[in-house]
């Protein structure tokens, strides 16, 4: 058992050692709050403390600071990705604020070194700043905090850059997904959790052993924090039945298949488990790519007429594949699940465990489910 008894995803994090870190998202939310704050009351705090999404409330020092401006303000922050391998690791996080007439709202642009979206499948429209929904939310609701403290009005516009971001970006798959001049500011919950192959697979045999050991017949392994939120509103499992299988899917099978339990849940996110689909048991994206054209084999088996197909292997994402056959009453999402489970099936080669497969998108909403088998 682990220490206090608890399993699941809490604890493998503990049992890796590791130490984690902070994403491109917690450090501009950082930047903001400064510099917000700096515009309201002429000062910089510093460090400055933010919340994130699960409550967790780290400190930032600031590495540059400006108020040279009578309606703007850039505070830097060095991102300290942990023991993560994170080619963002030490990057130099620019966030200016300026403040904007009453009713204007927060708006965001991409300064020096930040990417922009030039094309569709991604959770922001052609056109946009590639600053994600969670790391903008962020933002939104430190900018009303500190608004509401210090008297603003919390209509600013946000300007994120990154120094040396554009080279940085040519080591991302940002360009092959259209997002161009630089890096994404990323984050679901503003922690980055640190990437250690052995030490995450011999983490998530810890989470097996602990959930036989406290009698549990149900696990679910999550390739993240949105699809295990998913699987517990939709099985109700308690925390010490949640393996945090992140992108070792085979690790959690292998094992499994080896210490049987009576129920496997796989879920996560519908373009990680179409590479599962498709075989792959490593669903890191160095190691595997979605295959379009594999999709689009399935939209077909899931009853697309072949030009519906044929836009499904020019997708540019998972995710666009995806809404083109649901816009059109495809189920590729029950698709790919089922083709999923089917082959977590083959890994555990008889085992006496039976596998479901719930695909989610960003937002946690099931896209794709298969029956128990």
């Amino acid at each position: 058992m682990t220490e206090g008894g608890k399993g699941g995803r809490a604890a493998q994090l503990k049992h890796t050692g590791l130490r984690p870190g902070w994403t491109t998202g917690a450090c501009a939310t950082a930047g903001a709050t400064a510099a917000y704050t700096a515009l309201l009351t002429g000062e910089f705090p510093d460090p400055v403390s933010i919340t994130l999404p699960q409550g967790r409330t780290p400190s930032f020092a600031l590495a540059t600071e400006d108020l040279t401006a009578g309606d703007r303000a850039t505070a830097g922050v060095v991102k300290d990705a942990g023991d993560d391998p994170d080619v963002t690791h030490a990057a130099l996080i620019r966030t200016t604020v300026r403040l904007l007439p009453p009713g204007a709202g927060v708006v965001f642009r991409a300064g020096p070194g930040v990417g922009t979206v030039t094309r569709p499948g991604l959770p922001l429209d052609v056109g946009e700043p590639a600053i994600n929904p969670v790391p903008r939310q962020l933002m939104r609701s430190h900018v009303a905090e500190v608004a509401a403290r210090h008297g603003g009005t919390g209509d600013v516009e946000i300007t994120v850059s990154v120094d040396n971001g554009a080279e940085i970006a040519r080591s991302t798959w940002n360009p092959r997904l259209g997002i161009l001049g630089g890096l994404s500011i990323l984050g679901t919950t503003g922690v980055v959790v640190p990437y250690s192959c052995s030490a995450w697979i011999d983490s998530i045999r810890r989470g097996v052993d602990v959930a036989r050991a406290a009698g549990r017949t149900h696990v679910a392994g999550c390739t993240g924090s949105t699809s295990e939120k998913t699987v517990v509103a939709v099985h109700d499992l308690p925390e010490d039945a949640l393996l945090d299988m992140g992108d070792f899917a085979g690790a959690v099978l292998k094992y499994i298949r080896r210490h049987p339990v009576d129920r496997l849940t796989l879920c996560g996110g519908f373009a990680k488990l179409s590479k599962l689909a498709a075989g792959h048991l490593d669903l890191h994206s160095a190691r595997s790519q979605v295959d379009k054209t594999f999709l689009a084999e399935l939209a077909l088996t899931a009853g697309a007429d072949a030009p519906l197909a044929n836009r499904v292997a020019a997708a540019n994402t998972g995710l666009e594949a995806l809404r083109l056959c649901e816009s059109r009453g495809v189920p590729l999402g029950d698709e790919v699940a089922r083709r999923a489970r089917d082959e977590a099936l083959a890994v555990l080669r008889g085992a006496p465990v039976g596998v479901d497969v719930i695909c989610v998108d960003r937002a946690g909403t099931v896209v794709g489910r298969s029956d128990p088998a």
